[in-house]
Order: C-alpha cells, then sequence, then structure tokens
C-alpha cells in the first residue's frame, strides 16, 4: 500500500514552487549533463547556459550532439561544450573524462541525468554488463570516480560541489540489487527488461547516498531525483497500445529538468545530501533498499571491482 501511495504522490505532483527563474547566476561554474543532447538534459543545459553555466553536453553521437548545441545557442545564445562519451563503454567513460580533465581544472555541478529504458533483452554493454544497469549505474559510477579529483579540488564548504544522480519512479518496483542479474546469465534472463530497469533506477539511489555517506563530509553533495513521468526519447522502446496509454500520462520534457536543477543550482540545494527528489523539486521518501548502508557497500563494492582493470 505504502509503493501505491508513494506511486501516486510522485506521479500527480502539485504546482512547482520553483522555476528556472530562481535559478541564480552561475557565472564561472562549469557542469557536465550526460544525455544531454536530448529531453530532460537538454532541457537541463539550457536552463543552465541561460544562467551562464559553461556546460558539457556528454553524449554517445557526436552528430546528435551537435545538433543540440546548435538549437540550444539559437535558443539562449550561449554555447555548449561538447564531450563525446558512451556510458556503455568504460573505455569511452575513460577517454572522455580524461579529456575534460585536460581542459577544465574545475567541476562545480554532475548531472548524471543519461540513461536507456528497456531496450531489447539481448543488449549489452561492451563490457558484457546488463544494458541498463551497465549505462544507468557502472557507467555513470565510473564518469564520476574518475571526475571526483577535479570535484573535491573544486569543493569548497561554502559552495559544495554537486553530484546529481537521475532516478526514476520505477525505483520503488523492486526490492533490492540481484547481482546475479547485472551480467548475461541465466538468472539475468529469467528477469523482465521492465524488472531490470527498475533495479538499475534503484541502484541510482543506492550509489547516490552511498557516494554522500563518503564524501559528504568532504564537501560534496551527492542526491537522487524522480525526475516525473515525461515524454522523452526514453520511451523509444514502448510501442502500440502501452505507448498511447503511457503518453496520456506523461508531462512535457521542461517539467523534468526542475528537480535536478533545483538540486544542482540553489541554495537550498546545497542542503540536499543523501536525499531523494520528487517532482517537481520536493524532498520524497526513496525506496527503503536505497537507504540501506549494506546494500550501498555491496553495491560499491561491486562496481569499483567492474572498473578495476579498465
Amino acid at each position: 500500500m505504502g509503493i501505491i501511495f508513494s506511486a501516486i504522490g510522485q506521479s500527480l505532483p502539485p504546482k512547482s514552487k520553483f522555476s528556472v527563474a530562481d535559478i541564480p547566476d552561475l557565472s564561472g561554474q562549469v557542469m557536465i549533463v550526460t544525455g544531454g543532447n536530448s529531453g530532460v538534459g537538454k532541457e537541463t543545459v539550457k536552463a543552465l547556459l541561460q544562467h551562464n553555466a559553461k556546460v558539457y553536453v556528454a553524449a554517445r553521437s557526436e552528430e546528435k550532439a551537435k545538433a543540440a548545441i546548435t538549437d540550444l545557442k539559437s535558443e539562449t545564445g550561449k554555447e555548449a561544450q561538447l564531450l563525446l562519451v558512451d556510458l556503455a563503454d568504460l573505455h569511452s567513460i575513460k577517454r572522455a573524462a580524461a579529456e575534460f580533465t585536460q581542459k577544465e581544472s574545475h567541476l562545480h555541478v554532475l548531472f548524471n541525468n543519461g540513461g536507456v529504458m528497456i531496450p531489447p533483452h539481448d543488449q549489452l554493454t561492451a563490457q558484457n554488463i546488463d544494458l541498463q544497469f551497465g549505462t544507468n549505474v557502472l557507467g555513470h559510477f565510473y564518469l564520476t570516480k574518475l571526475l571526483l579529483p577535479t570535484l573535491l579540488a573544486t569543493a569548497t564548504p561554502e559552495k559544495p560541489a554537486r553530484v546529481v544522480n537521475t532516478s526514476s519512479l520505477a525505483s520503488i518496483t523492486v526490492s533490492t540489487v540481484n547481482f546475479n542479474t547485472l551480467k548475461d546469465g541465466p538468472a539475468r534472463k529469467k528477469h523482465s527488461v521492465s524488472t531490470l530497469y527498475g533495479q538499475s533506477k534503484l541502484g541510482n539511489v543506492i550509489f547516490a547516498n552511498e557516494f554522500a555517506r563518503r564524501y559528504g563530509d568532504q564537501n560534496i553533495v551527492s542526491m537522487s531525483c524522480n525526475p516525473g513521468n515525461l515524454k522523452t526519447e526514453l520511451q523509444r522502446h514502448i510501442s502500440g497500445l502501452a505507448r498511447r496509454i503511457l503518453d496520456a500520462t506523461l508531462y512535457p520534457a521542461p517539467y523534468g529538468a526542475l528537480t535536478q536543477l533545483w538540486a544542482g543550482t540553489t541554495e537550498e540545494g546545497k542542503t540536499l545530501g543523501g536525499k531523494y527528489l520528487i517532482p517537481w523539486a520536493r524532498i520524497g521518501k526513496a525506496n527503503p533498499a536505497g537507504l540501506d548502508p549494506e546494500l550501498g557497500k555491496a553495491l560499491w563494492a561491486w562496481l569499483e571491482e567492474q572498473v578495476a582493470d579498465i
């Protein structure tokens, strides 16, 4: 029953008290938005540019990223920077992090926004990890790990660095992470792509909270958020009647940027470490599994193991 009430509360949010107009001037701040070429990510980049941040659009498609950057410049008069990265390939992430740190000595906010949702079951990452968990969780973990020295060098008590991890309402649909399903094999094949998606979104919450426990005392604020039920390219693998029903319940993409912009740019956002945020720009209650420190340690250890030899 609690899950039902939580789902309703997150799916039917009240009018937002926060708007893009409330974002302060971000001059001098450097930010990365993964998946910044479309959907919620693009809307997030747009708002950051409008408030004078230097923003890197992290995306795997150079063509789509450049097209988005062109669109954003025509809309804002500001030009975002391109950072090519495939979150489903750890070697690509390593190259992208090296490229960024060669160009920049500061990183004020990392928006771990990109992701995939219910792709065909046989799709895996370059390292043979479940595509959803590998992209949504492992890819962002590795990117954050490689950028951690820059985040730490940027952070101060007055202006902490921030890592905003985009989760989903789907994070409440599973009760734990089944580590036997994260790589391809019999256990994974027994689970639906929807279950695997929910598991990856719970993974975002667990990672965000474990990161907060480990680095919150070093002036890095880490939180997770459900951006809302949104009409974006994330649903590209859904079709037919299910897509038509889903579309009737979805909000436009700009709404989805509100919660992570609130977390990443405002004074109040500095106080949200370890919190789970819900539409629109509110503090919510996470899946209890997302708060479990033992599960957090176990997931962190698994993630470290996957990147140890990259």
